[in-house]
C-alpha cells in the first residue's frame, strides 16, 4: 500500500511526511482489506506496535512494513500409498468378482456345452487383448484418470448388458467386463510405479492382494447365491453398485497422471512397435511368461471349477464355495511375500509353479467323476499358486525403463487377455476329445513348463 505526498515547487522545501495519525489510518485500512484473507487463514492481526514520532523518516518504512501480501496456504491433495492402492484395487475386486463365476454359469445355461462356453471366453479375450495395444493412445489422449473411470463405467455397462439373459448380452458384457478390466489394470499399475518406491514392489503387491482377498472369498460365492435365488438383476446390480463406487473412491483419490502425461500432440506410434520392443529385451519376455502361467490359472480356474461341480452333479451353489474356498487362499499371500524376502523370487516362483501343476495333474486324473476329492486337491494346488502372486509382476517392475512405462504396461498386460485366450482355445479342441478332465492336465503341465522357465531363467538375486 502507499501514500500519497504532497510537494511545491520550490526545491528547497521539504515533503510533507505523514505523521502518527496518517499511520493508524493507514493501518486501519490494512486491517480490513486483509481480514478476511488472515481469518481464512486463521492467523490473528496484531495491535499496532508501536507509537512513531511526528516527522520522523522512520515513520513510512514501518507503516510499508506492514503491508504485507500473507500467503494462502491451500491443502493439497495426500499423496496415495500403498494403503490408499489396496483399497482402490479391494473395491474394484468386489466389482469383478461378483460376477466371476455367476459369467460360466450362466454361459452354461445359454449355451448348454462346455465347449461352446471355452469358445465364447475365447472370443472375449481376442477382443480384450486388441484393446489392450490401444490404451497407451487413450492414456495420451484423454490421459490416465479418465481411462480408469471409463474402466469402471465398462463394469457398470457390462452388468446392465448381462442382466438381460440374452446370448447377445451375454457377449456384449463378457466383452465390456475385459475391456474395463485392462483398463483398470494398465493404469493402476502406471500409478503403481509413479508412486510406490522400488525396494516396496514386493510390500506393494502383498498387501493389495491381501485386501483384495476379501472381495474375492465374499464376492464368488455371494454372486452365485444372488444368481440362484433372486435371478440375474440381484446379481449383477450388486456388482453395478461396486462399479460405481470404484468410479466415487477414485475421484475421491484425486490421483495425478506425474508430468511425464499429457495429452498427445502428435498421433501416437503404431501398437505393434510396442510389441516388437517388448520381446526384444529378455528381462521383459521372461517377466510376462511368469505373470502368464499365473493368470492361466486363474482363470481356467474361475471357469472350470464351477463347471467340475455342476457337471459332477454337486450343483451351481458347490461351483460358487469352491472359488470362494481357493481365492480365501489368498489370505497367505502377505505370508508368502515373507518368504519370498528370504528365499528369493527366483526360487519360491519356480517351486510353486512346480507343486501347483503335479496337484492339477491329480485334479484331471480324477476329473468329474469324483467331484469331490477333485475339487479339494484343486484347492490345494491353488493354495500352492498364491506364492507367483506375491511376487509375479516383480519382474516386471524391475525391467522397465521409466520412460517406456505406458507402452511396455499395456504389452505386459496382454497375459492377463492371453491367460484366457491361448489356454481356452487349447481347451476347447481338447474337450471335442477327451473330458472336463483333460482341462486340467493341460494347465498342469503349462505350470510345471512355467516352473522349469523361471529356475532357468530368472536372475538368481531377484
Amino acid at each position: 500500500m502507499g501514500f500519497a505526498f504532497s510537494a511545491t515547487s520550490n526545491c528547497n522545501e521539504s515533503h510533507q511526511r505523514p505523521d502518527a495519525t496518517h499511520i493508524r489510518r493507514a493501518w486501519a485500512r490494512v486491517r480490513r482489506r486483509r481480514g478476511a484473507i488472515l481469518a481464512a487463514n486463521q492467523t490473528s492481526i496484531p495491535p499496532f506496535p508501536f507509537q512513531p514520532e511526528r516527522g520522523s523518516r522512520e515513520n513510512q518504512r514501518l507503516a510499508m512494513a506492514f503491508n504485507v501480501r500473507h500467503p494462502i496456504w491451500l491443502p493439497a491433495a495426500p499423496r496415495p500409498g500403498i494403503r490408499a492402492f489396496a483399497l482402490l484395487y479391494t473395491v474394484e475386486t468386489f466389482a469383478r468378482a461378483s460376477i466371476a463365476t455367476v459369467l460360466p454359469i450362466q454361459a452354461y445355461d445359454l449355451l448348454a456345452s462346455e465347449q461352446r462356453v471355452s469358445f465364447a471366453y475365447n472370443f472375449t479375450a481376442l477382443c480384450s487383448l486388441g484393446f489392450s495395444l490401444a490404451i497407451p493412445h487413450l492414456i495420451r489422449s484423454l490421459s490416465r484418470r479418465w481411462v480408469y473411470s471409463l474402466g469402471a463405467l465398462a463394469l457398470l455397462l457390462a452388468a446392465v448388458c448381462l442382466v438381460g439373459f440374452t446370448v447377445p448380452g451375454l457377449v456384449a458384457g463378457m466383452v465390456l467386463r475385459v475391456t474395463g478390466a485392462a483398463c483398470l489394470n494398465v493404469t493402476l499399475s502406471l500409478y503403481i510405479l509413479d508412486h510406490i518406491r522400488k525396494q516396496d514392489y514386493v510390500l506393494n503387491d502383498s498387501v493389495r492382494l491381501g485386501f483384495g482377498t476379501l472381495g474375492w472369498v465374499i464376492a464368488p460365492y455371494l454372486g452365485v447365491w444372488l444368481y440362484t435365488r433372486h435371478g440375474p438383476e440381484a446379481a449383477y446390480g450388486w456388482s453395478g453398485g461396486w462399479a460405481v463406487a470404484l468410479f466415487a473412491m477414485f475421484w475421491y483419490l484425486r490421483l495425478s497422471d506425474g508430468r511425464a502425461i499429457g495429452p498427445a500432440k502428435v498421433a501416437p506410434a503404431n501398437p505393434l512397435r510396442y510389441v516388437g520392443r517388448f520381446w526384444a529385451q529378455p528381462r521383459l519376455r521372461l517377466a510376462w511368461i511368469v505373470a502368464f502361467g499365473r493368470s492361466s490359472c486363474w482363470s481356467s480356474f474361475f471357469v472350470y471349477a464351477p463347471l467340475l461341480m455342476v457337471t459332477g452333479g454337486m450343483g451351481k451353489d458347490a461351483g460358487g464355495i469352491l472359488v470362494s474356498l481357493g481365492n480365501a487362499m489368498l489370505v497367505t499371500v502377505l505370508l508368502w511375500g515373507r518368504i519370498a524376502g528370504r528365499l528369493g523370487v527366483r526360487r519360491l516362483a519356480a517351486a510353486s509353479f512346480g507343486a501347483a501343476g503335479l496337484c492339477l495333474l491329480g485334479v484331471g486324473y480324477l476329473g468329474a467323476e469324483a467331484p469331490v476329492a477333485a475339487g479339494g486337491l484343486l484347492l490345494v494346488a491353488m493354495l500352492l499358486i498364491v506364492p507367483t502372486d506375491a511376487v509375479g509382476t516383480v519382474p516386471f517392475y524391475r525391467a522397465v525403463h521409466p520412460h517406456e512405462r505406458a507402452e511396455m504396461t499395456s504389452v505386459y498386460r496382454s497375459y492377463m487377455d492371453s491367460g484366457e485366450l491361448l489356454p481356452q482355445l487349447v481347451y476347447g479342441i481338447l474337450l471335442g476329445f477327451w473330458g472336463l478332465g483333460a482341462v486340467f492336465v493341460a494347465l498342469g503341465l503349462l505350470l510345471i513348463g512355467c516352473g522349469l522357465v523361471s529356475w532357468r531363467y530368472l536372475h538368481r538375486r531377484l
